[in-house]
């Protein structure tokens, strides 16, 4: 059985890499023509204003491929159609917010209550799915208590109130990952990364249908990579990078590892972090603690290269991963 679900999982990552490729010539001309064009903030790394009217709503290309791969090789477990779903839906909040924006012509996108209630619905659908149809328990693994405790330690929340913390944990993650997605391959980078991990993760916890869905995800990122590394040729928009917060989400969820997600998704909790410290920095003392958020463009503005930026937060959540990975390890 389990030869059987390493091929599944072999197969979704190839899959997925090889459908996101081959839309890639499909999609990105269409895009162009239909003028969905990114807006550059004029407040931004200057820069940035040359890639003004490169073509945005990219993460339609690798949600396909995703979506492909995980039902021809999983469509039979329930983990990996979860997880599929929890892609689609917030990649669908994600489309509507970059349509209303770039094709519309309406800068804001969806009002943030809109997109915010409809991220909750979705992650509350999914803690209710986790604990009534998938099997999971109610339980929260805090990483690394027993090194220091001597014994693993669980947090045990009764059902309404993990499902509050699976919304925290779902919703956080996506948007964290939004945030991140402000340079070329960044985002898609460090969920390889991120989502590389996850596929141990659902091996490890005995959650082979998670492990699947994250070889699929790491298939499509590497496969939007081509188009979207320096210099991009296609941005992924908020279709993408909800998408890909809310995978991530769900795979921590199903496989009890949501704390350990803040360890494997370091570099997604650097990125909030700096935006939350700055505005509240600004507001409270009037003063910026960074040259701008996310923390990505601080060091922009700092003169490093985009290029330096991106391969040393690829690195830097590879330490991230290794040191989740360790983590989750030590509990089985």
């Amino acid at each position: 059985m389990g030869t059987v679900f390493d091929l599944h999982i072999v197969r979704a990552f190839v899959i997925a890499l090889v459908v996101t490729l081959a839309l890639g010539p499909v999609f990105i001309p269409l895009l162009r023509r239909l003028k969905f064009g990114q807006n550059i903030r004029s407040d931004g790394p200057s820069r940035h204003l040359a890639k003004a009217g490169t073509p945005t709503m990219g993460g339609v290309i690798f949600i396909i491929g995703v979506l492909s791969a995980g039902l021809i090789t999983g469509g039979h477990n329930r983990d990996t159609l979860v997880v599929l779903g929890v892609i689609f839906g917030f990649g669908l909040i994600g489309f509507l917010d970059d349509f209303i924006k770039v094709a519309l012509k309406r800068s804001l996108g969806l009002r943030a209550r809109e997109k915010l209630l409809g991220q909750i619905l979705l992650a509350a659908l999914l803690g209710v799915l986790a604990t009534t149809v998938l099997g999971c328990n109610t339980g929260i693994a805090v990483p690394f208590t027993n090194l220091f405790a001597g014994h693993n330690v669980t947090l045990e929340l009764d059902t309404w109130l993990y499902v509050a913390f699976v919304v925290l944990v779902v919703v956080g993650t996506s948007n964290a990952v939004n945030l991140t997605d402000g340079l070329d391959g960044l985002a898609a980078g460090v969920t390889v990364v991120a989502a590389s991990a996850f596929m141990f993760v659902g091996v490890l916890s005995g959650r082979p249908g998670v492990a699947l869905a994250m070889a699929a995800l790491v298939g499509g990122c590497l496969g939007f990579l081509f188009y979207n590394r320096h210099p991009a040729r296609v941005f992924m928009g908020d279709t993408g990078s909800l998408a890909l917060g809310g995978a991530l989400g769900a795979a921590a969820v199903i496989t009890g590892a949501e704390l350990f997600l803040l360890i494997i998704g370091g570099i997604y909790v650097l990125e909030a972090l700096s935006v939350i410290l700055q505005v509240f920095s600004f507001q409270v003392f009037g003063r910026r603690i960074f040259r701008m958020s996310p923390l990505h463009h601080h060091f922009e503005l700092g003169g490093w290269s985009e290029q330096r930026v991106v391969q040393t937060f690829w690195l830097v959540s590879i330490i991230f991963a290794t040191l989740g990975l360790y983590s989750f390890r030590t509990w089985y």
